[in-house]
């Protein structure tokens, strides 16, 4: 009873700390709005939701007294070794070493291990030596020796993904459905194993990943669908396509966003030949979604990140570039930045929805908590994907010559925005991925960059997935980055030359042509649309085939010649990734005076054969010298 007490005395003095810090620092806190007068609403704001905010801020203050990073077990200073030269910098001039000396959180040293030995001592077979650096000076360098296997690399970075959203499709993941009964069996068995919200009818159920291209039918689901299991009937469910681009709700959510509007600028509401909402609703359609929706509590953030940073830092991820920073997120971010629970680092990309400048509605973050979080970018979206029609096409797409996709911003309005950003100095990420988008946006970085050529100003086009053979060398002219994700080729080539037909294809996916051009590309996975692995990204790269071995052109990869080679991949998510987010002068290789961040593998993924890709583990993930998952 005494210790139940305690811990409750400990949680209220936690909650009233972080209660008068965010006092304290509420004017200055990054993306914050003045506060709106709550809405008064009969669906969901009650009594109930009170009480869950209070409790939830007890929960959450509770979490953060007790959780913590790993310790690490390794020595302020050391040095990891490798007979086999196994250790790759990314470096051109020294490509691999033998040994790598970690002091603090930086990269101290680099060579061989008789020449480190000579520098630094060897505390178990020279003792120090006379001009070793000051940490060593006593006793000498601490040597650990890899397994002969195993191999390190760059912390490694994904330069397009959504940390918050991928802690919450995982509460109920969806990807790899093959058809709309498993969907509906996985939500009802996601219901039947939470009582509390087997209990509460009203409790919003939300999930994503389905793919209706997997199916047999490749049609839309419905609403009929949900509510034709019992469990699921009568509950406001929000399931979200694979690629966060449509939206397909229960009639529960259609019953609270009635009346619903004929059209909506850049958004479909899928309706069937009665004129009927089906229940889908794609791109901006999905903000009417969004708006009714209640809004995710600090417990139910700090449990979506939870989730986030254990399985990225399982894969080996020390960067995590993340491609949508609500101001709520953003604010998030920084409170566990202050609280000293970034185990990683983190760039965001601030991002609100609308065509009014928001600009002024963010603080710009540049090394902010020792450098574990940046925020100079912003994040806008040109059209929608590929998988809904929702990419904005030149021509119409060949399986659906009425349609075009989407263009969720007017070309005048995203030029004007583009505008003034780059004038405040932002650095600006827009989002296309049809053909049609990309060269809309090319012509607008074009104009807004003209009278900056002598800054350095890095504009990139997320995705840019589908370009004209025209548009593709533009990028390298204006020095746009190419900021792709490799595993959405793979994702898609199973209908991507069904939707874009056999010219278009040429453009789609053209890593090869765009570094030909002089493009520098960041790899990225744009997770939770795809897998969190890195290595998923590096195999898909460099062999173009889906993890089973398989693409429509058989064994031998899927256009081969847009592949990538293994250096270039690895470039693309470590050095090419930190220059994408203005960071290689502290990140992206081992290099005498950057951070150390490293990741240990069980195997070396430059040289094993390909079929072998995927077998990778990783042993260690390694942040600012210091051990955040695994051991050495």
């Amino acid at each position: 009873m005494f210790e139940l007490r305690r811990r409750k005395m400990a949680a209220d003095r936690a909650t009233e700390r972080l209660m008068m810090q965010d006092e304290l620092r509420k004017n200055a806190r990054v993306g914050a709005t003045p506060p709106q007068r709550p809405r008064q609403s009969t669906d969901f704001v009650s009594l109930r939701a009170r009480v869950q905010a209070v409790v939830s801020a007890v929960v959450i203050a509770a979490v953060f007294i007790l959780w913590k990073s790993p310790k690490s077990t390794l020595p302020t200073t050391y040095a990891l070794c490798s007979k086999s030269r196994q250790i790759y910098t990314v470096e051109p001039d020294q490509a691999t070493v033998e040994c790598v000396v970690v002091d603090g959180a930086y990269i101290a040293d680099l060579g061989s291990r008789a020449d480190i030995t000579e520098r630094w001592g060897d505390k178990y077979k020279t003792g120090p030596v006379a001009g070793s650096p000051q940490s060593v000076a006593k006793a000498g360098l601490i040597f650990k020796t890899l397994p002969p296997r195993q191999a390190v690399v760059p912390g490694l970075s994904d330069s397009h993904a959504h940390v918050l959203d991928y802690g919450k499709t995982m509460q109920l993941p969806l990807a790899g459905s093959r058809s709309v009964e498993e969907v509906v069996k996985r939500t009802r068995e996601y219901i039947q194993r939470h009582p509390d919200v087997l209990n509460d009818t009203s409790v919003w159920i939300q999930g994503g990943g389905w793919d209706q291209t997997l199916w047999e039918s490749g049609e839309f689901p419905t609403w009929r669908d949900l509510d034709a299991d019992p469990v699921l009937k009568g509950r406001p469910i929000v399931l979200d396509r694979v690629d966060v681009h449509a939206s397909w709700v229960s009639s529960r959510v259609l019953e609270i966003l009635s009346p619903l509007p004929d059209v909506v600028d850049g958004g479909h509401i899928i309706r069937d030949v009665n004129g009927e909402p089906t229940g889908v609703f794609v791109d901006n359609a999905r903000q009417l979604v969004s708006a009714r929706r209640p809004p995710d509590t600090d417990a139910q953030l700090f449990a979506y990140y939870k989730t986030a940073m254990r399985d990225a830092l399982e894969h080996g991820l020390t960067h995590i570039q993340d491609a949508a920073a609500y101001p709520n997120y953003a604010d998030f971010f920084v409170k566990m930045a202050d609280k000293g629970m970034l185990p990683m680092r983190l760039t965001l990309m601030a991002h609100i929805d609308g065509d009014d400048y928001w600009g002024g509605n963010f603080t710009k973050l540049f090394g902010y908590a020792d450098n574990r979080l940046n925020m100079r970018s912003v994040k806008l979206f040109m059209d929608g994907a590929l998988g809904s029609w929702g990419a904005a096409m030149i021509e119409p797409y060949s399986d659906k010559p009425n349609e075009h996709g989407l263009l969720l911003s007017q070309p005048h309005a995203m030029s004007k925005l583009i505008h003034q950003f780059i004038e405040d100095d932002w650095q600006v990420n827009v989002h296309c991925i049809g053909d049609r988008a990309n060269h809309i946006v090319l012509d607008a970085f074009e104009s807004a960059l003209s009278g900056h050529e002598h800054e350095d100003r890095r504009p990139r086009i997320e995705h840019a997935q589908i370009l004209t053979q025209e548009d593709i060398k533009r990028f390298g002219k204006l020095g746009v980055i190419a900021s792709v994700q490799p595993t959405h080729a793979t994702s898609d080539m199973g209908y991507a030359e069904l939707r874009l037909g056999p010219e278009r294809i040429k453009g789609a996916y053209a890593w090869r042509s765009l570094i030909d051009t002089g493009a520098q590309l960041a790899l990225g996975s744009d997770f939770p649309v795809e897998g969190i692995n890195p290595l998923l990204g590096f195999y898909a790269a460099v062999t173009r085939l889906r993890p089973d071995g398989s693409s429509p052109h058989g064994p031998g990869g899927w256009y081969m010649e847009q592949a990538l080679t293994r250096p270039e991949a690895l470039y693309g998510m470590t050095l090419g990734a930190a220059y994408a987010a203005f960071q290689e002068e502290q990140l992206g290789s081992l290099k005498v005076g950057k951070r150390a961040d490293l990741v240990v593998l069980d195997q070396d993924i430059m040289k094993v054969p390909q079929e072998k890709l995927l077998q990778t583990k990783v042993k260690a993930t390694i942040v600012d010298g210091k051990i955040v998952y695994g051991k050495v």
